[in-house]
């Protein structure tokens, strides 16, 4: 099982690698958005109301991907909080068609499986 929990900590990562790149290339597009709503004069409203939108939904990516790749690193390194964060964080993949949704179905087989679950015993709690 030690394979599949490394294996599901690099999908981890690359996902949220995904969603930082494309808030980026949001980020981007607003700027462009951005541009065309100061050139246009009074006629400016849409072009700065979806400016707006590409900021929002860039903060939403860039949240979302920084704590996937947050979570895969902590897989990578078997911490508790990591896989708690991992199984989380695929409530919300579920609904990412095709590869949240994937990516979430494989979370859950890989860390409820007891085997996966023997090797995220908090560090702390051994020593008692």
């Amino acid at each position: 099982m030690k394979p599949h929990v490394h294996l599901l900590g690099l999908l981890q990562l690359a996902w949220g690698g995904m969603g930082l790149l494309l808030a980026a290339s949001l980020l981007l597009l607003a700027g462009g958005a951005a541009a065309i709503a100061r050139t246009a004069g009074g006629e400016g409203f849409t072009a700065t109301f979806t400016a707006l939108l590409f900021v929002v939904f860039a903060a939403a990516l860039a949240l979302g991907g920084w704590a996937n790749a947050w979570a895969g690193r902590a897989i990578r390194h078997q911490r508790a909080a990591g896989r708690t964060g991992a199984l989380a964080l695929s409530v919300v993949n579920l609904f990412i068609l095709p590869f949240g949704t994937a990516l979430a179905i494989y979370t859950f087989w890989v860390l409820l499986h007891n085997e996966a679950r023997a090797l995220f015993i908090d560090h702390g709690s051994r020593a008692q």
